[in-house]
């Protein structure tokens, strides 16, 4: 609990009511000194006088410990969320291009083996089989189907 921070509050929930230390301290039946100590952060005020205060005022209790409005730490939670938000939006993003970089590399891999083995099998003195060559250009055929729908997939997060 902030003493210096509640007390600063208190004083500004004070100049909104456009009274003086003096005036408030009438209504409250306490010295003008005791306000000027509460509005420093040198003295609390006591727990009946923070209620009262609170109700004068219109604001939570929570609201002057706290030494702001709910309004303001709401804010700063909404941004906080926001934040966090954007961090994990962030890490997908990264993820959904690692993905896509290894998925790629290991598409020209395969593109290029399957390429390697077709020449292989074009030579006439060859004793590779067609299977050498159909199985590497199935892998690639499904690496490519991966890449598209994971590009489809990033496309339709980013838009939704």
């Amino acid at each position: 609990m902030d003493q210096t921070k509640i007390g600063a509050f208190l004083k500004e929930l004070r100049k909104e009511k456009n009274l003086t230390q003096e005036q408030l301290a009438e209504k409250f039946g306490v010295a003008g000194r005791t306000v000027s100590r509460w509005e420093t952060g040198n003295n609390m005020p006591d727990l009946s006088v923070l209620v009262e205060l609170a109700d004068f005022y219109d604001v939570d209790i929570r609201e002057i410990l706290d030494g702001e409005r709910k309004s303001e730490i709401v804010e700063k939670e909404e941004k906080e969320t926001l934040l966090k938000i954007a961090e994990y939006a962030e890490k997908q993003k990264k993820q959904a291009i690692l993905r896509a970089i290894i998925l790629f590399s290991l598409e020209m891999i395969c593109c290029g083996y399957t390429i390697a083995m077709v020449i292989m099998v074009l030579k006439e003195d060859s004793q590779i089989g067609v299977g050498y060559v159909i199985i590497p250009a199935l892998i690639t055929v499904a690496f490519s189907v991966i890449l598209v729908v994971n590009a489809k997939d990033y496309v339709i997060n980013r838009q939704g």
